[in-house]
């Protein structure tokens, strides 16, 4: 797990990981498609991507231990008081599988995300 997948959708990518893993990443994926709308789903850096308007939106993946989450740094950086508790980097999140998602801060950011790009000012 964790590791660059061959998968060419992203059911297959979800497939790939045993149920724990599963859960959290389908738990994700409905997260950010109800956060935005007309975004489009798919593959991308080997990874679930969801695009808008030709753009990379967010991307998420499957780990051992965490779910990870790549908003883009822009979004981390509006965010940084949120994700104080969860271990970050410039463009990524890491939420542990061990402890509910942030369905919330998932959907403030993905919108965020989502008038980023819609201004024209995707990062």
């Amino acid at each position: 797990m964790g590791k660059r997948s061959s998968a060419g959708s992203v059911e297959e990518y979800i497939r790939g990981f045993p149920p724990p893993v599963r859960e959290k990443l389908e738990e994700i994926r409905a997260l950010i498609a109800q956060a935005a709308p007309g975004a489009s789903q798919t593959i991308s850096y080997a990874i679930p991507t969801f695009d808008l308007d030709g753009e990379h939106l967010v991307h998420f993946a499957g780990f051992e231990r965490h779910i990870g989450f790549y908003p883009t740094p822009s979004a981390v950086a509006a965010f940084k008081e949120e994700l104080r508790q969860y271990k970050h980097a410039k463009g990524s999140v890491q939420f542990p599988l061990d402890k509910a998602l942030p369905e919330v801060l998932i959907r403030r950011m993905v919108e965020f995300r989502a008038r980023e790009v819609a201004s024209g000012r995707d990062a």
